[in-house]
């Protein structure tokens, strides 16, 4: 029933880790609404088994590549972020103490905290990429500079799709020379 949403996610992610040049312990923030996904308006038709898919179709792309993905909770939650306890304290982030549910955390989150092998909930990120699906406005998750990237997947199921990778702020002025390898 999921398959074409399978893929076009499995493709976004694909082209998101290539295009925005991730390595190996980079992290990746989603946020995604599984009612805008499956065709209604976010926040109003949480649908588990269709982040349950989704998550089936990005979790061994992740895993292969050592990437790292933090979820994104919605407001209920206070957009808290699903993501590795390695991560968490590679990273000295702080954690928080809830476990996501569909009408509270969103069913991408609560299918994110299953699909985890150790999960935990942290109170911010700053992440190399993220994806935004369904309008969740994943922006305060990302590192400072952030740039848009417009990945050939514009929607995921109904949903819209936006992304964004980061750089390294640009210091100095006139004079300055800049690391193309970091744009």
């Amino acid at each position: 029933m999921y398959s074409e949403i399978q893929k076009q996610i499995a493709s976004a992610f694909e082209e998101l880790i290539e295009r925005a040049k991730l390595k190996e312990g980079c992290l990746i923030v989603m946020g995604c609404s599984t009612s805008e996904v499956c065709g209604s308006v976010i926040g109003t038709d949480s649908q588990y088994e269709c982040a349950e898919a989704m998550y089936k179709a990005i979790m061994p792309l992740l895993r292969e590549k050592k990437i790292f993905l933090a979820a994104q909770c919605c407001e209920h939650l206070e957009r808290a972020l699903v993501v590795e306890r390695e991560y968490a304290e590679k990273q000295n982030l702080l954690i928080v103490n809830a476990v996501p549910q569909p009408k509270a955390g969103g069913s991408s989150a609560t299918a994110a905290y299953k699909s985890f092998d150790d999960p935990v909930l942290v109170d911010g990120v700053k992440a190399d990429a993220g994806i935004d699906i369904g309008g969740t406005l994943i922006g305060m998750h990302l590192k400072r500079v952030a740039v848009p990237m417009r990945l050939s997947v514009k929607k995921i199921g109904e949903a819209n799709v936006s992304s964004a990778r980061t750089r390294p702020r640009f210091v100095g002025g006139a004079r300055a020379v800049y690391d193309e390898n970091l744009m």
